[in-house]
């Protein structure tokens, strides 16, 4: 292959172009998604590009790619591998240091689902107190405002919270987690 800029770029249209189908079908059938696939074909392309001058000419372009392609979708399999281990290690380290808080799931539910229904002011100014744990100062920090309107604001909030559970028959979660800097560790539904 040549190698000025303009010849470059001709070469490299004309080698993809003739083999883009093939490289893709051999990319298909060995992966188990179209976007697998398509990782595999560029990544491949972009080797080619890379290594144009190293490009064999003619009909020998072709298996020169599957040998990239071959060699780019080992190096997918294994990262994927990796990335499975990891995984593995996290949640198993994850089931050792978190406890098992089942119990307390429900009262996240009712918590969750009263603060779903709270202005977005008043979420927003509960979840940095509740989830984030911060403080008002703190809070006044992330929203662009003083303590004193921060403090008040945050008062109103968990007052109309601790209403809604209330008329939903819902206890408000025990040890005043609403009014004290003790969070309830509400999470949010995804």
């Amino acid at each position: 292959m040549t190698t000025s800029s303009g010849d470059r770029e001709r070469d490299f249209g004309v080698l993809y172009a003739e083999h883009f189908d093939a490289v893709l079908g051999f990319a298909l059938r060995r992966t188990d998604r179209p976007e697998d696939a398509a990782d595999v074909v560029a990544d491949t392309f972009l080797v080619a590009w890379r290594r144009l001058a190293h490009v064999p000419p003619g009909h020998e372009a072709r298996p020169w790619l599957y040998g990239v392609a071959r060699r780019v979708l080992a190096n997918q399999r294994r990262g994927g591998l990796r990335r499975a281990a990891l995984g593995s290690r996290l949640r198993h380290e994850l089931v050792r240091i978190v406890p098992d808080r089942t119990a307390e799931s429900d009262g996240r539910l009712d918590v969750a689902a009263a603060l779903r229904r709270l202005s977005a002011r008043d979420q927003e100014v509960l979840e940095l107190h509740l989830w984030e744990q911060l403080e008002p100062r703190e809070i006044a920090e992330v929203l662009g405002l003083t303590t004193v309107v921060v403090r008040p604001r945050l008062s109103r909030a968990r007052a109309r919270l601790r209403s809604l559970l209330e008329s939903d028959g819902n206890d408000p979660p025990s040890g005043g987690h609403l009014s004290s800097r003790q969070p309830h560790p509400v999470r949010k539904e995804s």
